[in-house]
């Protein structure tokens, strides 16, 4: 499915008439002292707050300490709770956009990174109630909703601008009451596939070449209460299973994609242990080879390894820890594969750690202050 799609900056006078049209207020551009500009040593979550939801960015020093460096408004409303999902804030795959969901005002926010400067280029409908989690490859984009009957929908970016797509609003599994944890994007774009926390399912669908989804394909997740989900490059799949917070009971199983169905999901590992209490969000690195696992109940990081054809093994129950009682939740890894960051979210931090060679990662800092509403995270 996958094309190149070539995006062209829009001038400045155009973004502030473009808002005032769609209701926006123009936003100010955040300055960067980052030589680099805002696409690489960076990393993003959002406020999530009632009274108006932010961007935040954080810069990332050699030394893996991060700082504030800039913060833009959505234009929408955060919910003001946590959102019990994985990518309410997510990047898109050539590292120019980011997307942030509004959960309180159906909607969602993009921004442009233009060299050193932060821009909200657009905000637009979620295409349902309440939206939780959103991802990109390749131009479209998808969306979770959660409440009402709970449903997906997609998008095209079109230089910052998301376009509703026709034929790609879909219902969850069941109408109401799925408990979506995530939508997720397979590498190649080919499918979608949403966890269901409620149900204990995965629901897929196909990813026609003009973005829109064929049928729902409901899949029985290989442990219970399946959380979040991440493909790595070789559309291998991993999904967290909380298993309803129980003590040392959680598990991540990994699928692939039927090469003639690629919505059809595949047991490759079925819940491998991490002997690790409500295992919620992963992350896998660049290179495909290592996945790491937040553990909310028990305040780890656990490690696996991702063979080529999918297989897990667990490398480390506790690779890495976050501070007693601090609740890790959102993960990412940097572009370059060598910082993971954790978002904790009953000490309202940020974990840093490095990634080695081997996959084993170090502590290197903890930021303090984030708002006590904030959710997502995302790296490069």
């Amino acid at each position: 499915m996958k094309s190149t799609r070539r995006f062209t900056l829009t001038s400045l006078a155009f973004a502030g008439a473009f808002s005032a049209l769609a209701g926006i207020a123009p936003t100010a551009f955040a300055h960067s002292d980052d030589n680099e500009g805002l696409r690489s040593g960076m990393v993003f979550t959002s406020s999530n707050e009632q009274s108006g939801n932010e961007l935040l960015v954080y810069a990332r020093s050699r030394s893996g300490t991060l700082t504030l460096h800039a913060h833009a408004a959505t234009g929408g409303q955060g919910s003001g709770a946590g959102l019990g999902s994985q990518g309410a804030v997510t990047l898109s795959g050539d590292g120019r956009y980011v997307f942030v969901v509004n959960a309180q005002s159906n909607s969602i926010s993009t921004f442009e990174l233009r060299g050193h400067d932060l821009h909200l280029s657009s905000m637009v409908s979620s295409g349902g109630l309440h939206p939780i989690s959103v991802t990109e490859s390749d131009g479209i984009v998808y969306v979770v909703n959660d409440a009402g009957n709970g449903n997906v929908a997609g998008f095209r970016n079109v230089h910052g601008d998301l376009k509703p797509i026709a034929g790609s609003i879909r219902g969850l599994s069941v109408a109401g009451g799925a408990g979506p944890g995530q939508v997720g994007l397979s590498d190649d774009g080919d499918a979608l596939v949403v966890t269901e926390k409620a149900t204990n399912h995965l629901t897929s669908y196909r990813v026609k070449s003009d973005g829109s989804l064929g049928a729902a394909i409901i899949t029985t997740s290989s442990g219970q209460t399946p959380f979040a989900l991440a493909f790595n490059r070789r559309n291998r799949l991993l999904v967290t299973e909380a298993v309803g917070g129980a003590a040392g009971a959680s598990t991540v199983s990994s699928y692939r994609l039927n090469a003639s169905d690629p919505a059809r999901l595949l047991v490759v590992s079925a819940s491998v242990p991490d002997t690790q209490s409500a295992a919620c969000w992963v992350a896998i690195t660049p290179n495909g080879r290592y996945a790491y696992v937040t553990n909310t109940g028990s305040s780890s990081v656990s490690s696996y390894r991702v063979a080529n054809n999918g297989q897990i093994e667990l490398v480390s129950a506790v690779a890495g820890q976050t501070g007693a009682g601090s609740a890790p939740a959102d993960v990412a890894i940097s572009t370059d594969g060598r910082h993971l960051v954790v978002r904790n979210g009953r000490t309202f931090t940020i974990s840093s750690f490095s990634v080695d060679g081997d996959g084993s990662i170090s502590a290197e800092s903890t930021l303090t202050g984030l708002p006590a509403t904030a959710v997502g995270i995302a790296a490069n």
